[in-house]
């Protein structure tokens, strides 16, 4: 199945956007310092990509579910461990 223009950019859109979270999750890999983090602006985050993933899942979309997929693990990880090391 070929691409399409709108898939294209969705998925360029989707993995610019689910790289931004990359440095985050390292440096709080790395450093366990989770004090700059708001336990909750990423719950409601992780939620709302929980929703994004699921709306993707029920229009099959496959940028969205792909990207909302990865986002949500890279949120979830974060959010893990805001709550682990608080």
């Amino acid at each position: 199945m070929p691409l399409t223009l709108i898939d294209t950019v969705g998925f360029a859109a989707g993995a610019l956007t689910t790289t931004a979270f990359v440095p985050q999750v390292l440096k709080s890999w790395q450093t366990r310092d989770l004090s700059g983090v708001s336990l909750r602006m990423y719950s409601l985050f992780t939620f709302g990509v929980a929703l994004w993933l699921a709306y993707g899942l029920m229009v099959v979309s496959w940028p969205v579910i792909v990207c909302n997929a990865i986002t949500l693990v890279l949120a979830g990880g974060v959010l893990a461990l805001k709550l682990r090391h608080r």
